[in-house]
């Protein structure tokens, strides 16, 4: 069946898609097979090729040529896509130490990868799926965190929106830092907006939606148990505004990135061969 599949489509597909085909067919039985079938089941209109593949003794060859040619004129960008991301990610665990491969091995990182790529799947911009991507390394090449910190990251990757993304970006690189220093950044060249116009409203609500979840933080010192300690109260100081609130560009206190934020930019920002070196 595998072969008559290749034969069907020689000139339609690459050697890269013929490979995955392969692999599906026989079940993904090689060293990755596990991750190769977690990654491929966990996308809805991958199930179509498998029907394809069970109509041998129910259809005629050509009307099976014309099912298997259909669907992969329907999905053939996002075919490319899924088999150079599987790819990837396969190269770089193979690199990796021998605990590593356990690791990789392991029913806890399979879930991760059907959970992952199920979001993959869902989301819908490159940057988004590269973070997936760096994801699925760095959870089978470091244990900073548990398994079940890591599928929280799956939700924010899928929940936030790169706006989120580039103000924690900013942060990691420049912080301490303020809305009015991190929307200058953010936005080079532009004059700050209004505080009552809607794109000082919505970047507002990211950067409180962050703080929210416990990703970014104000600056404080912390006792032996690390408990936040509450900063002296000080005085108020009158401004030339009489008795406008503070600006929603306001610089006169900080952001940081929580050590939960900072996991997570492990995970999806940083190198992990760094990591590793550690």
């Amino acid at each position: 069946m595998e072969k008559e599949i290749i034969q069907i489509s020689q000139k339609e597909i690459s050697n890269a898609e013929r490979e995955v085909i392969k692999r599906f067919a026989t079940g993904g039985n090689d060293k990755y097979g596990r991750f190769f079938l977690a990654a491929i089941s966990s996308i809805p209109w991958i199930l179509p090729l498998s029907l394809i593949a069970n109509l041998k003794g129910e259809s005629d060859q050509e009307g099976l040529n014309n099912a298997f040619n259909l669907w992969l004129k329907e999905h053939e960008e996002k075919i490319k896509e899924l088999i150079n991301t599987v790819n990837e990610i396969l190269d770089r665990l193979s690199s990796f130490r021998q605990d590593v491969q356990k690791r990789i091995e392991s029913k806890e990182y399979i879930a991760l990868v059907k959970k992952s790529f199920r979001v993959w799947d869902q989301v819908d911009t490159p940057d988004k799926r590269q973070m997936i991507k760096k994801l699925l390394i760095a959870a089978g090449a470091i244990t900073l965190c548990p398994d079940d910190q890591i599928r929280l990251f799956i939700d924010w990757i899928e929940g936030y929106h790169e706006s989120h993304f580039a103000i924690m970006k900013e942060i990691y690189v420049n912080g301490p830092i303020s809305n009015g220093e991190i929307w200058d950044n953010i936005n080079p060249g532009q004059n700050r907006p209004k505080d009552n116009s809607a794109d000082a409203k919505l970047f507002s609500y990211f950067i409180r939606e962050l703080n929210l979840g416990g990703i970014i933080e104000r600056p404080r010192d912390v006792n032996d148990l690390g408990q936040r300690i509450r900063s002296p109260k000080q005085k108020t100081i009158s401004s030339s505004a009489g008795d406008a609130l503070p600006s929603i560009f306001d610089e006169s206190k900080d952001w940081i990135l929580s050590e939960l934020g900072k996991e997570f930019i492990q995970y999806v920002m940083q190198d992990v061969d760094l990591q590793l070196a550690q």
